[in-house]
């Protein structure tokens, strides 16, 4: 009996031994509903390549709060190994000295191979400090696409071989659809996004300075240019004649789309998933509308969507275990199949011809629209925007805008705010990091 115990004893023992070897490594994202389930099973399926490592996905909030509470562990010194920030905390990071280690040192100390020239140019480029080293790795990369409903548009009698695809097509399209009924003809979610940064982008017109603050911390605000006030006046005054209906901030709009509730909506070609699992209609994709008579326009959409950070001060062993997933994540065929199921940018070459060969984009018309609109050769106007304080920018914008759709301020007085109060927090940002 007492063998028998001791065998059982060891047995455990090892047990325990072989747990203990498996390397943790915590991983903090924002994702929900189905990109949240996307998420899980990425991790679940790298845990289940290999025995080494096991990434534990967690859940921390909206992009916001996930990055206070890793500001606030990082002090305490239990700060994840892996946090995922949205593209606009991009500028705060790069310049929180000491809180990260970039993904090329990470990549290279493991031993693996790590190109940033196989990675989506627009996508490496946002992401690359200007000594070249790339400091974050690419992850849930997005765009501004814009989605419509094929059976309001056929019930108001609008082709839907044609979206629209500039503004002033837009109103038109709102219009037939408010003239047959439909209570909310347009929507947009991220308004600053899209209707402020990619519309500058768009257009190939400067948001800032300083090549949008990708040259520098002394970028300032300048989107409040005569073609900035004529669109968001343009869309004023279509929030007056009830053909664009403000539905919230951030991506909350969305959820008016998906019932049905709202025909059109621009916003992230992240949103795909949701649309694909849950809307109960016929819709479509198309890239953002424009005005047809400014020069240079289109020319391609800012990056949105969110990358992943290595944070310091964790073991050699930790670090390997970083490397060994994001190569995982690298996968051409781990790309595609992510970018088939989220509609955010496959962010390799290899995984965009991958997908393109197995004929999705034939089988599913304009799911490569976020593609080919951040595939194309960008200029300083467009490459990215990069600026410090920008998630209380971002804020600003929504407080400003909500001004101008309820009537209650004019483009042009709401733009300016933008600019001054924005151009507050950029020279605070630009004096907290000189050097």
């Amino acid at each position: 009996m007492k063998l028998k115990l001791s065998l059982s004893a060891l047995a455990l023992g090892l047990a325990s031994l072989s747990a203990q070897a498996q390397t943790e490594i915590q991983w903090w994202h924002s994702m929900t509903a189905v990109n949240g389930e996307w998420v899980n099973d990425l991790a679940k399926n790298f845990n289940a390549s290999q025995k080494d490592y096991k990434i534990n996905p967690v859940f921390k909030g909206s992009y916001d709060e996930s990055m206070t509470a890793a500001v606030a562990a990082f002090r305490a010194g239990n700060a994840p190994h892996i946090l995922q920030v949205f593209e606009v905390g991009t500028a705060t990071m790069m310049a929180s000295k000491g809180v990260v280690v970039p993904v090329g040192k990470v990549m290279q100390d493991a031993g693996y191979k790590f190109d940033p020239t196989a990675y989506v140019p627009a996508v490496a480029g946002y992401y690359t400090a200007p000594s070249g080293q790339m400091l974050s790795f690419p992850f849930n990369s997005s765009t501004t696409v814009f989605y419509f409903n094929k059976d309001a548009f056929k019930a108001a009698g609008i082709d839907t071989s044609k979206p629209p695809a500039t503004w002033p097509e837009v109103a038109l399209a709102a219009a037939k659809l408010k003239a047959n009924g439909h209570k909310c003809p347009f929507t947009t979610a991220w308004q600053g996004w899209t209707q402020l940064e990619s519309f500058s982008t768009w257009h190939n017109t400067e948001l800032a300075t300083l090549g949008n603050g990708m040259r520098g911390t002394n970028a300032r605000l300048v989107a409040n240019s005569p073609l900035h006030v004529r669109h968001i006046e343009n869309l004023g005054n279509m929030a007056k004649q009830g053909l664009f209906v403000y539905k919230g901030r951030a991506n909350v709009p969305e959820a008016s789309f998906v019932s049905g509730e709202c025909a059109m909506i621009t916003t992230s070609s992240g949103f795909y998933g949701n649309v694909a699992k849950n809307a109960k209609f016929g819709y479509g994709l198309s890239t953002l509308p424009y005005y047809p008579d400014v020069a240079g326009a289109p020319q391609n959409t800012v990056i949105g969507g969110a990358s992943l950070w290595v944070m310091s001060g964790k073991k050699a062993e930790e670090y390997k275990g970083v490397a060994t997933f994001f190569n995982y994540l690298s996968n051409a065929e781990v790309q595609s199949a992510s970018h088939k199921r989220t509609g955010y940018l496959p962010i390799t070459m290899a995984a965009f011809k991958l997908t393109e060969q197995s004929g999705f984009y034939k089988q599913n018309p304009g799911t490569d629209t976020a593609v080919n609109q951040m595939i194309r050769k960008t200029t300083d106007k467009s490459r990215g925007i990069r600026l410090g304080n920008y998630v209380q920018i971002r804020t600003i914008e929504d407080e400003e805008f909500e001004q101008v759709w309820a009537g209650k301020k004019t483009a042009k007085e709401a733009l300016d705010s933008i600019i001054k109060r924005g151009n507050d927090l950029l020279e605070r940002f630009e004096k907290a990091n000189k050097g």
